[in-house]
């Protein structure tokens, strides 16, 4: 937690004092998690958020509305020029198999055979962007004339089990689902308003979650093999 402030504040300082020096264009990916346990749904960018500043989330969530501070007030008083996009869930090939991501940990889960974790009944609610629309999101921020802050994600909203049942689907094995504990501060619902991002950026995604679903499962699948290969190789 330590280091995931630092990471946010002084590393957001370090960059935005080299983005001075150098003259740069400066693009923070910030995050939805700003908004911390919505009250307000779908999520505008003018809403200021519903955080818990000491809880167990508050690391990252606090950390990044404080790097988003520091770009607008680098903005105000060095004229250093800024994007801010807040990201929502984000998925597709090349994840880290243990990030983490309810997407990654669903998706090894149901390809090793073994339950799938979900935490709650499952209800809660995210909001989920294929890479491949992110990054288009992004390069359109950087490459306007729109500051920010500018909410990039999908705004179609699938519940958590309605993400397990797809990637059981897709992965075609008889996955049983396990229910533990929600963790403390964890949002129920999350879902973008993004009539910013087509206003200024002319960006709306274009992939569907099981499109999404189907290029990501087939590129975990293919390094599990790879992985599964190389450890009879050694045994």
């Amino acid at each position: 937690p330590i280091k995931t402030i630092k990471t946010n504040v002084l590393g957001t300082m370090n960059m935005l004092g080299l983005a001075k020096r150098c003259k740069a264009r400066f693009l923070i990916t910030s995050t939805s998690e700003v908004y911390g346990d919505p009250e307000v749904h779908p999520q505008k960018e003018e809403y200021w958020g519903h955080v818990n500043p000491i809880g167990i989330r508050s690391c990252y969530d606090e950390g990044k509305r404080i790097a988003e501070t520091l770009c607008m007030e680098y903005f105000r008083e060095h004229r250093v020029e800024v994007r801010i996009a807040r990201i929502f869930n984000t998925y597709g090939p090349r994840m880290l198999e243990n990030d983490g991501r309810v997407v990654s940990n669903f998706i090894v889960q149901a390809l090793r055979g073994k339950p799938i974790t979900v935490y709650g009944k499952g209800d809660q609610t995210r909001s989920f962007c294929f890479i491949d629309d992110q990054v288009d999101g992004l390069i359109r921020l950087m490459n306007g004339d729109h500051i920010g802050p500018i909410n990039i994600g999908n705004p179609t909203e699938n519940t958590i089990l309605e993400l397990a049942q797809a990637v059981i689907g897709i992965v075609g094995k008889d996955s049983k689902l396990v229910y533990k504990e929600l963790p403390s501060d964890d949002p129920k619902r999350r879902r973008p308003d993004i009539t910013k991002a087509k206003k200024f950026l002319g960006w709306t995604p274009k992939v569907v979650l099981k499109e999404g679903l189907k290029h990501t499962i087939a590129d975990f699948a293919e390094r599990i093999k790879k992985e599964k290969a190389k450890e009879e190789e050694k045994a």
